[in-house]
């Protein structure tokens, strides 16, 4: 399952996104957090069913296969297994080009390039040539370009009305190149304004929002900078941390007997240097405390933007500011912690000339498709059975174990969903007649970075979406508790809510039916095309995104049971001569209830390169529908802010409450057009 960073839409909730930013959303629907062990159950079995589940689960989940991360050889290998699953059943692997594989290519990565430079520029053509990994580091999470431009002071970049603060307030950042500090004013306050809880991180300290905010101002580039009062808090630390390591080490050579020399000279040699360290490290600060540069790579999370982002050090700053305002960093950020006012402005005389090289790095990912062709006069209408097969690789963005580089097997997330669509493939094709409408089974790659493989299939249909009747989608079911299934998407077709209860029963499950067909998983992609869905899920866990979803806790009677009922469900909607009708909810089940967000309605289209916030249509009955907004919108603005992505646009949002009237700038068909969207309370 994706860890969903921003929808506009909010499904109803099993996850979460990460979005960890860190991510907007957290997983909801279920808060137990119970890990799950193999069970045998009592429910109807087939003979042979769990050994083949565990074969599946077992290589698919396994270490050689890199957590089927995406840009991994492992999600290849994951990808050629599930064809030649598909193919060993009796499925047609033909059908995109006389290939199973629907291919496309991502973003994966971004490198370096050369020349990287930058030059501040001063009255009378005063200049300091900064040198690159010195003075100042290029960050991945923006992009490459050649810009000049006026120098602007910009505080932390934080525009926060509620908490009565505001670095953008009153100071014209267009077309200039900006300078922001990191973190928040008054740190040092336990109950300050910007103070999280738990000891965390405000949500106005995150690079990506402070990106955000001078971005939609109009800044060209930005040059971050760190706070002084990380760089001494962070000097203290280190201090303090080499001076309890004199202390341990004495004290362990103290306690050592003078008859044992080995060890008395090997306690020694770790004492002195303890004491050596710490000796080094008092000299070094007493230049100051150290003021490390972001290393390139650090903060991106697949969301970068086209304008030059770099860090830059205290010391090349300081030159400026001594010059052009007759202060320094730590004077303005001791000035904002006094009288807690920003000093936003321009640094008179002053201009940046700066170029960054940085060079993307596109994979090729592909679904997997396989096909049951049907008989008679309803053979041209499809049922799509899918899951996806992706996973978060070994860490990092979409982890949930920060700084974890273990393999991320993803059992449970989505192997089991995985081998379950295997599974009702091989139970299927073994039918001695044909049923009467097309089954297209669809193993989706990308969805943990935001439904892309989904978004790709419907964007550019195998078969036509005009005559694809349902789609059952399975996102981990791999750890069923108590019988307690979840299904999303009851309400899509009144005929849903009716079949499960009789069919549910039979498979002895206690259902818990969500009428939503929105929600972070592939389903949703098809929703949005008018399609009715259903999206099955065992609950989450606390192993959800993390290195210890491994095959050994799946409970494999509990995913026989699951695609028992799956089976049936098919059955019937391919059996049944009258197709399910569409339903248009117009109540959204929520993941997150922050209060902070008023309801737009906007469904984001995963699968766009777009600079912008690009949808693949908006909700039945909101605010985006009434206002006018359609599926292929780009949208580039909301009220006075630039909108460069997703980011952007769920953080622009959260400025406005519900029942604001906001203007929306969107390029549709290539041309700029404006409406207006009368915003929704949050759900």
């Amino acid at each position: 399952m994706k860890t969903l960073s921003s929808r506009t839409t909010r499904p109803n909730s099993h996850r979460l996104r990460h979005f960890s930013f860190s991510r907007l959303l957290l997983c909801a629907v279920a808060t137990t957090t119970v890990a799950a062990t193999a069970v045998a159950w009592p429910a109807k079995t087939a003979p042979g069913t769990q050994d083949r589940l565990q074969k599946d689960i077992k290589y698919l989940s396994s270490d050689d296969l890199e957590g089927r991360g995406v840009g991994t050889k492992g999600l290849n290998l994951a990808a050629d297994y599930i064809r030649k699953q598909f193919k060993a059943n009796g499925l047609d692997v033909s059908r995109v080009e006389g290939k199973a594989f629907q291919p496309f290519t991502l973003v994966t990565d971004v490198k370096l390039g050369s020349p990287n430079t930058l030059t501040l520029v001063g009255p009378k053509k005063h200049t300091f040539e900064l040198k690159q990994g010195t003075d100042f580091e290029v960050c991945a999470f923006g992009g490459s370009g050649e810009i000049s431009g006026e120098l602007v002071f910009l505080g932390y970049s934080i525009d926060a009305p509620k908490s009565h603060y505001s670095d953008l307030k009153g100071i014209d950042v267009k077309g200039k190149v900006v300078v922001i500090m990191r973190r928040t004013p008054l740190q040092s306050d336990p109950n300050g304004p910007f103070a999280a809880p738990h000891g965390g991180i405000s949500q106005h300290a995150s690079l990506r929002s402070k990106v955000s905010n001078a971005f939609g101002a109009g800044a060209k580039a930005i040059l971050f900078v760190n706070d002084p009062h990380s760089n001494r808090q962070n000097a203290a630390q280190e201090l303090g941390r080499a001076r309890d390591a004199v202390v341990s080490a004495a004290v362990t050579f103290d306690g050592i007997n003078t008859d044992q020399k080995d060890k008395l000279t090997e306690s020694r040699r770790r004492l002195a240097a303890a004491v050596k360290r710490l000796a080094t490290i008092q000299k070094k600060q007493k230049q100051g405390p150290a003021d490390p540069l972001m290393r390139f790579g650090y903060g991106r999370s697949g969301n970068s933007r086209e304008i030059p982002i770099v860090h830059i050090t205290h010391k090349a700053l300081d030159q400026v500011l001594k010059a052009g305002l007759k202060t320094t960093l730590t004077k303005l950020e001791t000035a904002i912690d006094k009288d807690y006012k920003s000093r936003s402005q321009v640094v008179p005389g002053w201009h940046v000339q700066i170029k960054t090289s940085i060079t993307t790095v596109r994979t090729e990912v592909k679904n997997v498709i396989g096909v049951l062709e049907g008989e008679g006069p309803l053979k041209d209408e499809t049922i799509v059975i899918g899951a996806h097969y992706d996973h978060v690789g070994m860490g990092g963005t979409g982890s949930l174990a920060p700084g974890s580089k273990e393999v991320h097997n993803g059992a449970d997330d989505n192997a089991s969903g995985t081998v379950s669509l295997i599974e009702l493939a091989r139970r299927l094709a073994a039918r001695k007649k044909k049923l009467p409408r097309r089954l297209v089974f669809i193993a989706f790659t990308a969805e943990e970075l935001g439904l892309i493989g989904s978004a790709r299939y419907v964007a550019n249909p195998v078969f036509p979406l005009d005559k694809t009747i349902a789609m059952f989608n399975m996102d981990m079911v791999g750890r069923l508790r108590e019988n307690r299934l979840t299904v999303f998407g009851t309400g899509t077709a009144p005929r849903w809510k009716k079949m499960l209860d009789a069919k549910g029963k039979r498979h002895e499950f206690v259902l818990s039916m969500k009428p939503s067909g929105f929600g972070p998983s592939d389903h949703s992609s098809f929703y949005g095309k008018k399609i009715p869905v259903l999206h099955f899920f065992t609950g989450t866990h606390s192993d959800y995104h993390r290195p210890g979803d491994d095959w050994p806790k799946i409970n494999l009677g509990g995913i026989e049971q699951v695609v028992g009922l799956i089976e049936d469900m098919v059955l019937a909607t391919a059996q049944t001569k009258a197709r399910p009708k569409y339903v248009e909810l117009t109540s959204r089940a929520q993941v997150n209830r922050s209060g902070s967000r008023p309801y737009f309605g906007s469904i984001p289209d995963f699968a766009s390169d777009a600079k912008g916030y690009a949808i693949s249509g908006v909700g039945p009955g909101s605010p985006a529908a009434k206002g006018g907004l359609k599926g292929g919108d780009l949208i580039i603005g909301l009220g006075t802010a630039k909108i460069g992505g997703l980011d952007d646009f769920d953080l622009v949002l959260r400025k406005y409450k519900g029942g604001d009237t906001v203007s929306v700038t969107v390029l549709r068909d290539g041309k700029r057009k404006t409406l207006k969207i009368t915003l929704a309370k949050p759900r």
